[in-house]
């Protein structure tokens, strides 16, 4: 890893234990989802789509969320095999971009988060039909009540439920500076599991 000069709260040597730092020091502040992402995809004629999810692991060579498989965004992500997101803290003034190759997690991971959410988040994930047209709530409401009555009050995560892994080939750590001069730092490596090269940016 290239040397270049870094500290405060830049200092570090894993950009996973920097990201995991700053989401702790986020969720001291934020007033609400300090773990919320804006994750970007394309679609088959290359035309972009974002949307804000929420980031539930950190792991030592990874960013995990979960999602229907069958929503846009598993399948654009299905189709591209990368991503990118963005998390954005106003009260820090900072954020975090990052963006490579992704894979699922529907193993035992999958399993206990799943099982770790609220009964009716639960039965949601059964009852909606993610990203399909919707006549009415009530239409929603009524499946959420049918599968209800069908899975009960422990209901398995659902095949068509679970995570993905973006394992970053590229993350940039930018906060705010004065006069718009802003600290931007860039880690940099071939693939997942290579060593990484650091930069300072220019604002």
């Amino acid at each position: 890893m290239a040397e270049v000069e870094r500290g405060g709260i830049f200092a570090g040597a894993d950009p996973f234990a920097i990201a995991r730092r700053w989401l702790g020091e986020a969720e001291k502040v934020e007033p609400n989802d300090a773990n919320a992402m804006a994750l970007a995809t394309v679609d088959a004629g290359g035309l972009p789509n974002a949307r804000m999810v929420l980031l539930k692991d950190i792991e030592p060579e990874g960013f995990v969320f979960y999602t229907n498989y069958g929503s846009a965004k598993a399948g654009e992500i299905e189709a591209a095999g990368k991503a990118a997101f963005v998390l954005h803290w106003k009260s820090l003034r900072r954020q975090i971009r990052a963006r490579g190759p992704v894979t699922r997690e529907e193993g035992p991971q999958a399993d206990a988060y799943y099982a770790s959410r609220s009964l009716q988040s639960r039965l949601g994930a059964w009852a909606s039909r993610q990203s399909q047209p919707l006549s009415s709530r009530a239409a929603l409401m009524a499946e959420v009540a049918k599968v209800a009555a069908l899975k009960g009050i422990n209901p398995e995560r659902p095949p068509f439920w679970g995570g993905y892994r973006i394992a970053p080939v590229e993350i940039e750590f930018w906060a705010d500076g004065a006069h718009r001069l802003h600290d931007r730092f860039r880690w940099t490596r071939p693939g997942p599991g290579a060593a990484w090269d650091v930069a300072r940016l220019n604002p």
